[in-house]
């Protein structure tokens, strides 16, 4: 069998998240939902319409940390530590970055942007929480599609670092 290009793979219904992730040969679930745009809080719906605790679903920040755009995966039952963050990547501030900034910069749109495939790859957090699971679920790169796959393929996909900076 011709193996498909990343174009045509992404034509078949995938995206550059699960295009990277097939690339890459890593285990991986896909989990499909039926987006609610009036729903409050992204994370939250993709964790009730999957049924899985919401410690368990990560969402994908963009903030600037001095100047340089990077992306924090903290879980959706929590919030950002902007200083942790900045302290994680040797920054000294942090704040949310321009959403139209992170969408144009990831290649996704918000409330869709995976930590995966990104457009332009950016320094990566991860939420050390994420090692108490066996498997967390990231947005797969649209609202209404998460990827399930080990904590520990998404840091080295990512090239993401550790570290304690979600709160709640």
């Amino acid at each position: 069998m011709a193996k498909k290009s990343k174009k045509q793979q992404q034509q078949a219904g995938g995206t550059p998240a699960t295009v990277a992730l097939t690339a890459a040969g890593v285990d991986f679930t896909l989990h499909a939902y039926d987006h609610d745009p009036s729903h409050p809080s992204y994370g939250e719906e993709a964790a009730e319409a999957m049924g899985v605790s919401p410690d368990r679903v990560f969402k994908t920040l963009v903030a600037d940390v001095d100047g340089a755009l990077t992306v924090a995966v903290v879980p959706v039952a929590g919030s950002l530590d902007l200083k942790a963050l900045a302290a994680a990547v040797g920054g000294k501030r942090a704040a949310m970055a321009d959403p139209a900034l992170a969408e144009r910069t990831t290649g996704y749109v918000r409330g869709g942007i995976s930590p995966l495939g990104q457009r332009k790859r950016l320094p990566t957090v991860l939420d050390d929480s994420a090692k108490a699971h066996t498997t967390i679920c990231v947005s797969a790169g649209r609202r209404g599609l998460e990827v399930e796959l080990s904590p520990t393929d998404l840091a080295e996909l990512t090239g993401a670092v550790s570290a304690r900076i979600g709160r709640g």
